[in-house]
């Protein structure tokens, strides 16, 4: 298998997004460009980049990214959302997204549906109020399809940190089309208070592509926290994950996602803890899991 890297490994870098309603003040210390040098330099096989990432998406942009990318030998995906909450720069049409990927040489459109759900969460799951969005989005995916069949691209929508794994896959049996499938996060499912393995079995076999993450439980005197850690040093089982890859999907790719936090860290320290991740997470994946 392919290893690739998710651009949000570098969000302290100013790479991915902003999340959480957090605006980075710190300056921008990495481009698409100089992070496909670093992807080359640690043998990586590609990229998994959104709109922020590219700074503009108009068309002679996009086209120096992807040639860009063919000089390094990197294949590219491309990651959108159809209503992103805390960074709209994310924020496309599936016709726009597809579009840019087209443009970007990808065969991969990652779609986060950005569903938004009723409390509690725990009697969430297929809630009226969810079943009708998801509804609305298959029908925008049917009137997008003919332009995903003429550019052959895939459509891999995602269990974002609002979905659950089985309203992803009623979607996807809803569209009922050999171009839409799923994207399988390692870590989101508990965002929803779901069993993050059962998702991952859920999904893997109708999943063009995934985002490989890893995250710790903390217990502390306020309950708990679930952070994002390099790969390999969490409680996610990496290991049954890529086998069940493997073994049930079609999958040729992986793609590391390190989401650190910078706690009360400074810039320079921050970022180098979060440089330090990255590096562990890709030795970890190639020594330890053979990809």
């Amino acid at each position: 298998m392919l290893l690739g890297l998710h651009t949000y490994s570098f969000h302290l870098h100013g790479m991915g997004q902003n999340w959480g309603g957090h605006e980075l003040s710190w300056p921008r210390v990495m481009d698409i460009f100089s992070l496909m040098d670093l992807a080359a330099d640690t043998g990586l096989d590609g990229l998994h980049i959104t709109a922020v990432d590219c700074e503009s998406t108009g068309e002679s942009r996009l086209l120096a990214i992807r040639d860009a990318a063919k000089d390094h030998g990197l294949y590219l995906e491309y990651n959108f959302s159809l209503d992103e909450e805390f960074d709209p720069r994310l924020t496309h049409t599936l016709e726009q997204g597809l579009w840019i990927t087209h443009t970007l040489g990808s065969d991969i459109a990652k779609v986060s549906l950005d569903l938004r759900r009723t409390r509690p969460l725990c009697a969430g799951r297929h809630h009226p109020d969810i079943m009708r969005q998801l509804e609305h989005i298959a029908l925008l995916t049917q009137k997008a399809l003919p332009l995903a069949e003429d550019k052959s691209i895939r459509l891999a929508f995602e269990n974002h940190t609002e979905s659950y794994a089985s309203e992803i896959l009623w979607l996807i049996d809803r569209i009922n089309h050999p171009l839409v499938g799923a994207c399988v996060d390692t870590v989101n499912s508990v965002m929803v208070l779901e069993d993050p393995m059962t998702a991952i079995e859920m999904l893997a076999p109708r999943s063009f592509t995934n985002h490989f993450c890893d995250h710790s439980i903390q217990r502390d005197q306020f309950g708990c926290r679930f952070t994002g850690v390099a790969c390999g040093d969490g409680d996610i089982d990496l290991l049954r994950a890529l086998e069940i890859f493997k073994t049930t999907s079609s999958m040729e790719r992986i793609n590391i996602e390190v989401e650190w936090d910078s706690g009360t860290d400074g810039p320079e320290t921050a970022r180098q803890k979060e440089y330090d991740a990255v590096m562990k997470s890709i030795r970890y994946c190639r020594d330890v899991l053979k990809i």
